[in-house]
């Protein structure tokens, strides 16, 4: 089985996001979060699901959409899978990889 990490940026990019919506609703904010992790679940036995980034030619980092957010995962092998980013789609994005 895949094991899935999620990197401090990740994190970040979490609390941050729960944050900010929770200004206007901490129900929301919280539906949003759970909309995010659960997106996640499907890479344990489907990893290769989301599109590539087209930002960067590389195959192994890939991206599933969810509501208005990019989460951004790398494939680094058939075990691991780290989440790189969560980025709203709205923005450009610059990752450092």
């Amino acid at each position: 089985m895949v094991q899935i990490l999620w990197t401090e940026r990740a994190k970040e990019d979490l609390k941050n996001i729960a944050e900010f919506i929770s200004r206007d609703s901490v129900y929301y904010a919280e539906k949003q979060l759970d909309k995010l992790y659960e997106s996640v679940e499907v890479l344990y036995e489907h990893s290769e699901i989301g599109r590539s980034v087209p930002e960067y030619e590389m195959p192994n980092l890939r991206q599933l959409l969810v509501s208005k957010y990019r989460l951004i995962y790398l494939i680094v092998d058939d075990s691991r899978i780290d989440i790189i980013t969560v980025h709203h789609s709205a923005r450009i994005l610059n990752l450092e990889i």
